[in-house]
């Protein structure tokens, strides 16, 4: 009963908080002098009423006070700032804090609140509030009672509370009674009154923290008039750093170089001039000097000029001052090793006091590596963005090309071998060739090729390319092939990886041309986890490696930097388009391996192409010299193309071989076609992606009506709708535009000769 009548004569002594407490439905069980002038009620006018008495009618009607009753039961602690109706009408804003009391069984006993009108104290405590956040000491007010009325952030952090765990607690709860006992003489002084007594005076003492660790502390007072009577503003710093360091002068160097040593990181010590007084063994190899080399030699000859200008805005600064200032923040500059060479280096600062002074102790790390890591990364960014670009462009040329070689090759197959004009529509056919090779190295570049990839042995595409590799490079270039006859399978396109070899090939004879030696090389490598975290969009695992050497003249890193690019190249004009590395490079990734490149001026380059292992399972693929014909047909063919141009063309390329032909410019006119048609439509051809309707969408639409019909998708560009990243699904015919009027023939025939494939059959179903 004693200690209840003692928190009872607490409570109804304070005066700025409202404190009450409610049931646990809300209802007013106790109230105090401080709630009583917040809301202009009597405890006997509120007695036994439910708190949401002083809510507005809004808030009481969207259930906001049983709201917050809800989540202070949930939670057992809620804070909220709102508003609240006084005994006259008038509203005022309040914070308040709401925590669930319950009884050793967790049964909810009530909740105990505690406010504070805003209104009131806003404008003073704002002004001083500021003060206060500014100081870069933790600052505590306290009042004649000894209570905490005011503190800052960096009370809060210094000693572990929140700020609603402190505001009206006793001081000694963070500063020790022997400190209370020390200031309070008798018993009929405040503890208000014993502060004041040492204002002026820096008190060393030692703060509690809120987990119940000591450590040492600085109080500086100063006296604050107020309407409630002086109050005591305590400035308070932590001193832990400062006396560690007087007590372990003696020992600083050798218990603190310890610490240096076991550092992952380069460590220097630098004092008030600027000067090197300490370092560790990192710092003498990153920098490349012995020890006594940079003992008492400026920091500035391990940091470049650029660096101390940077920091140091005026003469009457040190060195260590201005490092000082940049204390806690990573900063990412240059280094000096001993033999001049610079690198990226990033420093982290941190303060030491010592008797001499405030000693600045650098973490530096050598950063060479992150800084290749974020330049590789940006490259392929770069490389992304304009893969999409290229692609895009490629697609909307194959239509354009698709016109040009459909005509020029239908006005051939008319055109006696002497005519005038034949030498001129070979030129055009020629130039829409040529056109047509480097839209395919766009797409190349890009990724957005389709593959028909199968699982083969590396080696046999090397061999079968050989022959011709000797007559691509010349006579005066050695070429020599070292095949690992115990090679693993990949699984790629045997077209494109004979692409990439004859690139890499016309490359590396680029580059001798006074003649020397090429070589290819296939073998089996296992990348681990350090090779591929280096070589961006690797995976580790077992791989197979492409190597193509040559002995020519190398490049700069400059060059390096740009090789892949599209259309970048160091040859003279007319004499390359920039594409050849560009696609290889596009082949590389969308096969899913990697290429790295190793270059010395002067010596030579090293392409190492990595492609990941699979299975045994093996196809063996090998070069055809058959000389496809192309047969004539009778049977009746749907075309669906958006583009008019290429639909026409398309359109009497099939005429011309004696096919009947349906054409549509739309899915939706292709499904009128097919409706009204009354006799069978054995294929049809449609483009992949159109406005409304994709292709296979629309071949699943008519399959219901015609379930003969077979499909034949065409397209410059690639699509989910048939196609995963770029690969065709097994059972799906497909021609890669621009086409000529043969290929298209020659691919219609082998469709409509074909037993219906699984996959259409699937689509069918749909």
């Amino acid at each position: 009963m004693e200690s209840e009548e003692k928190y009872r004569t607490l409570i109804q002594g304070v005066q700025d908080y409202g404190i009450v407490m409610l049931g646990p439905r809300g209802e007013f069980v106790s109230w105090n002098p401080g709630a009583e002038r917040m809301t202009g009620c009597t405890y006997e006018e509120i007695a036994d009423q439910n708190f949401s008495r002083f809510f507005s009618p809004e808030d009481i009607e969207r259930g906001r006070p049983e709201e917050i009753l809800r989540m202070a039961a949930a939670s057992g602690l809620y804070e909220e700032q709102g508003m609240r109706m006084r005994k006259d009408g008038s509203r005022f804003q309040v914070h308040a804090t709401f925590r669930a009391l319950r009884d050793t069984a967790r049964n909810l006993r009530g909740f105990s609140v505690i406010s504070r009108d805003l209104t009131q104290s806003a404008e003073s405590e704002a002004k001083y509030r500021g003060l206060l956040e500014a100081a870069p000491d933790a600052m505590v007010v306290v009042n004649q009672g000894g209570e905490i009325v005011l503190l800052n952030v960096r009370a809060e952090k210094q000693f572990g509370y929140r700020r609603d765990e402190l505001l009206g607690q006793q001081v000694k709860n963070i500063i020790p009674e022997g400190f209370a006992e020390r200031l309070v003489a008798d018993s009929t002084r405040s503890t208000a009154e014993a502060l004041a007594q040492q204002i002026g005076t820096g008190i060393e003492l030692y703060g509690r923290r809120k987990d119940g660790g000591d450590f040492p502390i600085e109080i500086m007072l100063s006296p604050l008039e107020s309407a409630e009577g002086i109050l005591v503003t305590a400035a308070i710093r932590d001193i832990s750093v400062r006396k560690a360091a007087e007590k372990h002068l003696a020992q600083m160097e050798g218990r603190y170089r310890g610490l240096l040593e076991a550092a992952p990181d380069a460590m220097v010590v630098v004092n008030q001039g600027g000067e090197i007084v300490l370092l560790n063994v990192r710092a003498e190899k990153q920098f490349g000097y012995r020890r006594d080399e940079l003992l008492g030699q400026q920091v500035k000859n391990i940091i470049p000029e650029g660096f101390a200008e940077r920091l140091v805005a005026d003469s009457t600064r040190s060195t260590a001052e201005a490092l000082a200032q940049q204390i806690g923040t990573g900063i990412e500059l240059y280094g000096r090793r001993k033999d001049g060479g610079d690198f990226p280096i990033e420093i982290m600062l941190s303060p030491l006091e010592s008797a001499e002074g405030i000693l600045v102790t650098a973490a530096i790390r050598n950063i060479t590596e992150r800084k290749h890591l974020e330049q590789m990364f940006r490259q392929a960014q770069k490389m992304e963005a304009v893969g999409q670009l290229a692609g895009g462009v490629a697609h909307d040329f194959n239509n354009l090309l698709g016109v040009i070689l459909g005509y020029s090759e239908l006005l051939l197959e008319r055109l006696g071998l002497n005519d005038s004009e034949r030498k001129d529509i070979e030129e055009i056919r020629k130039a829409g060739v040529r056109a047509a090779l480097l839209t395919r190295q766009l797409l190349a570049f890009s990724r957005k090729q389709v593959l028909q990839p199968k699982v083969l042995d590396l080696n046999m595409v090397v061999a079968g390319a050989e022959k011709l590799l000797q007559r691509l490079i010349g006579e005066n270039i050695e070429l020599l092939v070292v095949l690992n006859p115990a090679l693993g399978r990949v699984k790629a396109d045997s077209g494109q990886l004979e692409q990439i070899i004859m690139n890499l090939a016309v490359n590396s004879r680029d580059a001798m041309p006074e003649g020397g030696k090429l070589t290819i090389e296939t073998s089996n490598a296992e990348l681990d986890e350090q090779y591929a975290a280096q070589h961006a969009s690797t995976l580790p695992g077992p791989h197979v490696m492409l190597a193509v050497t040559d002995t020519g003249c190398g490049m700069d890193a400059k060059t390096k930097a740009h090789i892949f690019e599209p259309f970048f190249t160091t040859k003279e004009f007319g004499k390359g388009t920039g594409l050849g590395l560009a696609t290889v490079y596009g082949i590389v990734k969308q096969t899913g391996g990697s290429v790295w490149v190793y270059t010395e001026p002067g010596i030579g380059t090293t392409f190492k192409i990595y492609f990941p292992c699979v299975g045994p399972v093996l196809e063996i693929v090998s070069p055809s010299d058959k000389v496809e014909k192309v047969d004539r047909g009778s049977q009746t063919i749907l075309i669906v193309e958006d583009d008019a141009a290429l639909l026409q063309v398309t359109r009497r390329s099939l005429e011309e071989v004696g096919y009947a032909v349906l054409a549509a410019r739309a899915p939706l006119e292709a499904i009128q076609i097919s409706e009204s048609h009354q006799g069978p439509i054995h294929l049809m051809v449609t483009d992949v992606i159109m406005p409304g309707m994709s292709g296979d969408q629309l071949a699943s639409h008519l399959s219901a009506m015609r379930p003969e019909m077979k499909v034949l998708y065409v397209s410059g560009y690639t699509d989910n709708a048939i196609l995963h990243h770029g690969i065709l699904e097994p059972g799906l015919a497909f021609l890669q535009k621009p086409f000529s009027p043969k290929a298209l023939a020659r691919k219609v025939g082998e469709v409509l000769t074909a037993p219906l494939p699984f996959a259409d059959l699937a689509i069918r179903e749909k």
